[in-house]
């Protein structure tokens, strides 16, 4: 099934250096956004403390919630609305001072009472209750680093063998772009930064890198077949031959992310949010963001013909 007719030269190449600004747009947006909310809205795995995910029976807004508990001496580090406003779902955190390990059983049935007396008998349901040090929080965010940094260093070990240097360099700062845009957006909604989001991070890494990969090797194909034209009418010549291909495969996967999103409830609604913004990103810096690093290379090694 081809989407796009086999006979289409859109002029990818050319649209490269206003892709490359809106990036970088998109990439300063994100850092303000980080800086100005002072770095990741953390999860409790990170920090360290109490995380509480309790449902409502009825309406009840995040201020109503944080105002209840200060009064009744539980100040909360933040409340965060989980999954759509009808479902009255919140996550709640508190630091390790709040509550300490060996009080969380009494804890958990304070809290009910305390919203009990609020939304009436039965109407707050606690889900789940977590605790976690501040010391394991720390290793965490070590690990998450390194494990999205051993990702990168993998994938430019593995492309390196498969292609060029230049090719395998071109990967990388695709899947860079893609996660910083990915946190941006991330940071933008002030969404919690939890492993279920390192995970997402990680599998829009593999995504991505395997929509670039198709197009490498198609430019790759195209180089032992095609002496006529220059290099970069070859790589705009190889984009519109995988467009087709790219573009169902990303059809396909935002509808079943779509489908998560919207109705695959609060537990997975961060980590489809983050892969719908890492697919849309990823597809756009296959397209225009890893072959724009490999014209640019050879430009500057004077072998771009």
């Amino acid at each position: 099934m081809d989407l796009i007719k086999p006979n289409t030269h859109i002029d990818f190449v050319e649209k490269m250096k206003k892709a490359f600004l809106i990036s970088l747009g998109l990439i300063l947006i994100g850092i303000i956004s980080l800086i100005y909310h002072k770095g990741p809205n953390w999860g409790v795995e990170f920090v360290g403390g109490t995380e509480v995910h309790i449902k409502f029976t009825k309406d009840i807004r995040s201020d109503e919630i944080r105002s209840t508990l200060s009064s009744s001496g539980y100040s909360a580090e933040s409340v965060q609305q989980l999954g759509l406003p009808k479902d009255n779902e919140y996550l709640i955190r508190f630091s390790p001072k709040v509550v300490a390990f060996e009080q969380i059983q009494d804890f958990q049935g304070k809290l009910a009472g305390i919203f009990n007396s609020v939304v009436g008998e039965g109407g707050a349901n606690i889900l789940r209750i977590d605790y976690i040090g501040p010391k394991v929080g720390k290793e965490l965010i070590e690990k998450a680093i390194i494990s999205i940094i051993l990702g990168w260093v993998g994938i430019l070990l593995y492309l390196m063998i498969r292609f060029k240097f230049e090719f395998a360099l071109g990967a990388v700062i695709a899947l860079i772009h893609d996660v910083l845009i990915t946190l941006g957006a991330i940071s933008i909604t002030d969404k919690e930064f939890t492993l279920t989001i390192v995970a997402a991070l990680l599998t829009v890494i593999g995504y991505s890198v395997n929509d670039t990969i198709i197009i490498f090797d198609r430019i790759r194909e195209n180089l032992k077949k095609v002496t006529k034209i220059s290099f970069r009418q070859l790589v705009n010549e190889s984009v519109n031959q995988t467009l087709s291909r790219t573009i169902l495969t990303v059809i396909t996967v935002f509808l079943v992310l779509l489908a998560l999103f919207f109705l695959g409830g609060s537990v997975i609604h961060d980590f489809a949010f983050a892969l719908i913004v890492g697919v849309v990103t990823g597809t756009y810096s296959s397209i225009f963001i890893a072959g724009a690093f490999v014209i640019y290379w050879r430009y500057k090694r004077g072998v771009l013909t």
